[in-house]
């Protein structure tokens, strides 16, 4: 039960109505008929804008067309109440029944309330982390990996066919200066001191398994190789192990990829780059030209020379992009051609990357090559994750990935657990940088989100264990609380929670629609607000109380509502992939 949708479907018939008796022109667009909580609770429960929007089209002033469709609103027995405001807005008041009707929908609808068919099973690609496989992964990418998977997990609860991707950046200088580095371990492993690691190659302990694999594997025979035989042997085992770690990694926040795609796939065998290349010089999208030096570049590192370009520019782009080296190998950018050009082969239109924040330059060329590429039919967003500041009791937290001194995400999430990662990745906009303090994230305190959400949902249960105790005979399961007298529920209190439980799914499609995970993170935490401060109004006024150990029916009814409200927590931490805790302790 979507209450929202309900009153707009209400309107539509009205207006509808409307134009069928003459008061309104045939022909109006209702698209952007909208109905929302009013920007002040004074105002009523719910407002809409129709007659601001239709005003124009109908030829019409906005007054005239809210008072026309105020006296057909006023007919409508779950509308109390209409009120005409300003220049033309709609203030609704709904009957109680609509809201007791709320309650009732969560019960019988469970785990099901608040999902949509907005998707209608439209294929969605989430590419998300594609860390390079050269170290462990630290929190500025546990940040993307959550934001990617709490991104999927929303789109699928509003009916999209998500898929869940990460491009291994298997192929260029990075993976070869890693197997360099994992052979100075291999040596290591055999016995030699191979002193301090040269500048340019990766320093971390995290490969002395590596080197440790493969003398096992190929005891000193590979010191006897030159560097062409043993390297690509070296880099493809060192890739799988690193590989395999992420992958672990990941696993201790619960995230699984659908997809690993490979950057070398796509010139093995048929070499897809080409392709894609060849299919954007068929659009007359690619030449030979000159680039004009960028601005802050190296007089002596420039080379001004011809090269194969991709007209980007064409498509918002600030500059022509390179596609060719001077070897004549691909560039990165040709490469991240072809792959989306893969996955427009593979039948999808809604493309989604998360990028780290160093990554924000390539945000134009990639729509710019989607644009291109699927001649505008497909749709490209890229949503940027900021830097995460990781702290300890307000102490900055340094970390180097080129030192092999960084905290690794794996240590974060052993420390303080996977919830409090997920959720608190997650109860900030992703294109803000987050602070991330390692203490106050385990504080049990209003001050931490994720902590008041939990306990709202275990303090939930526990009114359901002290209601056994006080009614044993009575059921406090969702198809027994369905029998209860809901109308009882009249206290403004209960009647504001209620209100918040039926904007869980107007919060979960505008969330999915925006790309904004985050907003499902905002609304628990209001929702566990609101719900609190129930519970606490019933510590001060004890006739307020969920149990009312004299009156079994107000109890049941009350219950109810206890047990909507960790529904609907529940469905919405699922969806943030957070655990919903029965006990806190």
């Amino acid at each position: 039960m979507n209450v929202h949708a309900l009153v707009r479907a209400r309107i539509l018939a009205a207006l509808e109505a409307l134009q069928a008796d003459g008061a309104l022109p045939a022909g109006l667009d209702f698209k952007h008929v909208d109905v929302s909580p009013p920007r002040e609770a004074a105002h009523g429960d719910l407002a809409a804008n129709a007659a601001m929007v239709l005003a124009k089209p109908a030829g019409m002033k906005p007054r005239d067309i809210a008072d026309k469709l105020a006296a057909k609103l006023k007919a409508d027995p779950d509308i109390v109440a209409v009120e005409v405001a300003g220049p033309g807005f709609l203030n609704l008041r709904l009957a109680p029944a609509v809201w007791h009707g709320v309650v009732a929908a969560v019960l019988k609808e469970g785990d099901a309330y608040g999902r949509a068919d907005l998707g209608r099973a439209e294929k969605v690609d989430v590419e998300f982390v594609s860390a390079n496989p050269t170290g462990p992964m630290h929190v500025g990418h546990g940040r993307g990996a959550v934001f990617g998977d709490a991104l999927a997990n929303l789109l699928a609860y509003v009916g999209y066919g998500v898929t869940r991707e990460y491009y291994i950046n298997d192929a260029g200088a990075q993976v070869d200066a890693l197997a360099r580095s994992a052979f100075l371990r291999y040596r290591e492993a055999l016995g030699e001191a191979i002193g301090e690691i040269p500048t340019g190659l990766y320093p971390g302990d995290y490969l002395k398994p590596v080197g440790q694999a493969l003398a096992q594997q190929h005891g000193h025979a590979l010191l006897n190789f030159p560097e062409e035989r043993w390297l690509p042997l070296v880099r493809d085992v060192t890739i799988a192990m690193m590989l395999e770690s992420i992958k672990e990694d990941l696993a201790a926040l619960d995230i699984r990829h659908d997809v690993f795609f490979s950057e070398r796939s796509l010139t093995q065998g048929h070499d897809e780059v080409a392709a894609a290349i060849e299919e954007l010089r068929r659009k007359g999208l690619v030449y030979e030209g000159r680039l004009e030096k960028p601005k802050g570049h190296d007089d002596a590192e420039w080379e001004d020379r011809e090269q194969t370009l991709f007209k980007s520019t064409a498509f918002g782009d600030d500059v022509d992009r390179a596609l060719m080296k001077s070897d004549g190998s691909y560039t990165y950018f040709a490469s991240d051609l072809a792959y989306h050009h893969n996955k427009l082969a593979r039948g999808f239109r809604q493309l989604i990357n998360v990028f780290g924040a160093d990554h924000v330059g390539y945000i134009a060329r990639m729509k710019a090559v989607v644009a291109a590429l699927s001649d505008g039919n497909a749709a490209l967003d890229i949503k940027v994750c900021q830097l995460v500041r990781l702290f300890r009791a307000g102490e900055p937290v340094r970390m180097s990935k080129r030192a092999g001194t960084f905290v690794t995400l794996r240590e974060v999430v052993d420390e303080v657990g996977r919830d409090p990662v997920r959720f608190m990745m997650l109860y900030r906009k992703n294109d803000a940088p987050l602070d991330f303090d390692l203490a106050k994230v385990v504080e049990q305190s209003k001050d931490n989100p994720v902590f008041y959400v939990q306990y709202a949902h275990a303090r939930a249960h526990s009114a359901f264990r002290n209601a056994k105790e006080a009614f044993p005979q009575l059921t406090w399961e969702s198809a027994g609380l369905l029998q209860a007298d809901l109308s009882l529920l009249t206290d403004a209190g209960e009647i504001e929670l209620i209100k918040k439980l039926a904007a869980f799914p107007v919060a979960a499609e505008a969330a999915a629609r925006a790309h904004e995970p985050h907003r499902i993170a905002f609304y628990l935490y209001d929702l566990a607000s609101t719900f609190h401060a129930q519970w606490t109004r019933g510590n001060e006024s004890p006739h307020l109380r969920f149990i009312q150990a004299s009156d079994g029916t107000l109890t049941s009814a009350r219950l109810a509502l206890v047990r909507a409200n960790a529904q609907v927590l529940a469905s919405g931490l699922a969806i943030l992939g957070v655990h919903a805790p029965v006990e806190m302790r």
